[in-house]
């Protein structure tokens, strides 16, 4: 499946640390915006234990967040991010808590965005060198139980229905970094500036290397497909469109 001419109205990422969402789909967050997308970053921990620095101990941890979060907006910037939301979480320690998910449920509700993007929920292995940081999934498991069933389903975080936060059904959920892709975007106008976003987080990696590695993702992305560069994607349609209805009934 092909959406690329599928803009949403909002859009909201949801990942665990600084710098996974520039890593994963900043291209097409970038698309979206450049076509007049609100565009959303909510970041669960702001990335508090991203050290190996021998030099720092405990008593660094705030100051790397602060950091951490400073080149965040810096890439959300780049991006055309609109509005950036940091829960902070410890960082290392996430799990898919009741917690996190009413959290992101108080969000989603709030903000009512058309489509959710985040990891994969499964993902343990990348290939034959990378471990899946455990934050990644449980990012990404309770971000897609906030957005079904809890976000859309009245009964469930009554005191937040009585709090003023009415049910609100996502569209679509996009899942990057999974094998069962269903749907390719086109970041091959937009990838310059996802490297330039990721070139913000110069605390974690060499501003210098970025380019390559991200041409070379990129690339094997959109392999197969009629584009250059691609971000790959499980897509759930989990409501249509009136517009995508009334299509349909037309037979188109």
């Amino acid at each position: 499946m092909n959406t690329n001419g599928y803009i949403p109205r909002r859009a909201m990422s949801i990942y665990a640390h600084p710098d996974d969402q520039d890593f994963s789909v900043a291209g097409t967050l970038a698309r979206w915006a450049r076509a007049g997308s609100e565009i959303i970053s909510v970041v669960i921990t702001s990335g508090d234990s991203g050290s190996n620095d021998p030099a720092l101990d405990g008593s660094h941890k705030k100051e790397l967040a602060e950091l951490r979060e400073k080149e965040q907006l810096a890439a959300n910037a780049i991006l055309g991010v609109k509005q950036t939301i940091f829960l902070r979480y410890p960082d290392g320690e996430l799990e898919p808590t009741v917690a996190l998910r009413k959290d992101l449920t108080r969000i989603i509700r709030q903000l009512k965005p058309d489509a959710v993007l985040t990891g994969n929920p499964e993902a343990w292995f990348y290939g034959d060198e990378y471990v899946n940081h455990p934050d990644h999934r449980a990012a990404a498991q309770a971000a897609c139980a906030a957005v079904f069933p809890s976000a859309g389903s009245r009964l469930m975080f009554t005191d937040l229905l009585a709090a003023g936060y009415e049910p609100h059904e996502v569209k679509r959920l996009y899942i990057h970094g999974t094998d069962k892709v269903n749907t390719w975007v086109d970041i091959t106008e937009t990838l310059e500036l996802k490297i330039k976003a990721l070139q913000q987080h110069a605390s974690q990696v060499d501003p210098n290397e970025v380019e390559n590695w991200m041409h070379e993702w990129a690339e094997e992305e959109a392999k197969g497909q009629e584009m250059k560069y691609a971000e790959a994607y499980k897509v759930m349609i989990l409501k249509k469109d009136e517009e995508e209805g009334e299509e349909e009934k037309a037979g188109t």
